[in-house]
């Protein structure tokens, strides 16, 4: 009997999937509009925006995503407790008519990745499973970004007359990394370790310069705060975060994301570090070939130096 439950539940799953190919447009409640677009992981990125009834409907569906697109609203009800009214608001607070648009979405995910696996799909040793979980977490935050907000922030940094990037702990790494990467190539780029200074950084830009703040969470009081005083003195602020909707995008002209991680060790995702890197370094690439020639001369000079530097 189960197991003619389970092939009718999946015949259920295929039919929606078919439906979902055939309506196959991007929760206008996504970031960018683009047919890209992943409802799932943009639902991750506002997951702790979000007030508590729509949290618990958002974690309902992220726990099994391939129950709730055969669900109907009432067993959705029962699952996560919340009413059919508050579920029908969540669904239209994520851009959507109401919860049959809503799995029609969710079920585009679930085609555009094949149908979906378990969370506890054996993807072999814990070493294979952790550069498994990068990787899906690579291709989530090419997802989570238009190609035209990568675009538009290669611009505002390579006419910045001044960059400054903003950052503490865990992604203070970044910062430097991304500060060290348009030195490389002769962008005016800094940045300071002590969040002190970084504030003080923050009040001598002006009209012209970029103020960059990069933060897991989205936040972090320090990082948010240096954006705010960087715009109220008329720079162009831009920041990189795993969180959508978080404090720091309410002061930023220009959002990057990189994909949420619900796995934390340390009180960090483990993969936020690599998606964050992998922006920066899109933007890098992005800039480098923007000025082929310029961009040669300055690796040109800072390799001749630095292999000086070389032990024999």
């Amino acid at each position: 009997m189960k197991r003619c439950d389970d092939v009718k539940g999946r015949a259920k799953l295929i039919s929606w999937v078919f439906m979902a190919r055939r309506h196959h447009k991007a929760p206008p409640g996504a970031p960018g509009g683009d047919a890209r677009r992943s409802l799932l992981v943009y639902l991750k990125g506002v997951l702790a925006s979000l007030n508590p009834t729509d949290r618990l409907i958002g974690e309902c569906v992220l726990r099994d995503p391939e129950k709730v697109v055969t669900a109907s609203i009432a067993q959705m009800k029962r699952d996560c407790g919340a009413s059919v009214g508050s579920i029908i608001g969540f669904c239209q607070r994520l851009g959507l008519k109401g919860f049959a648009d809503f799995k029609i979405a969710l079920a585009r995910d679930l085609a555009q990745s094949g149908l979906p696996t378990a969370d506890g799909q054996d993807h072999g040793t814990l070493f294979e499973k952790v550069f498994h979980f990068h990787a899906q977490s690579l291709a989530e935050t090419v997802k989570i970004n238009a190609t035209a907000t990568f675009e538009r922030a290669a611009q505002l940094l390579a006419r910045a007359k001044r960059i400054e990037f903003f950052s503490i702990g865990v992604s203070y790494p970044v910062a430097y990394t991304a500060c060290c990467k348009l030195q490389l190539i002769g962008l005016p780029a800094a940045t300071q370790f002590d969040s002190h200074i970084q504030l003080i950084a923050a009040t001598q830009l002006k009209a012209g310069d970029v103020a960059f703040g990069i933060s897991c969470s989205g936040a972090t009081r320090e990082t948010v705060q240096c954006l705010q005083v960087a715009k109220e003195r008329g720079a162009t602020t831009i920041c990189l975060t795993n969180a959508v909707m978080s404090p720091i995008s309410t002061h930023s002209d220009l959002c990057l994301y990189a994909t949420p991680s619900e796995i934390k060790y340390f009180q960090a995702p483990l993969a936020s570090r690599i998606t964050q890197l992998a922006v920066i370094d899109a933007l890098f690439v992005s800039l480098a070939l923007k000025h082929k020639n310029r961009t040669a001369g300055y690796l040109q000079q800072s390799g001749e130096e630095l292999i000086k530097r070389r032990l024999e």
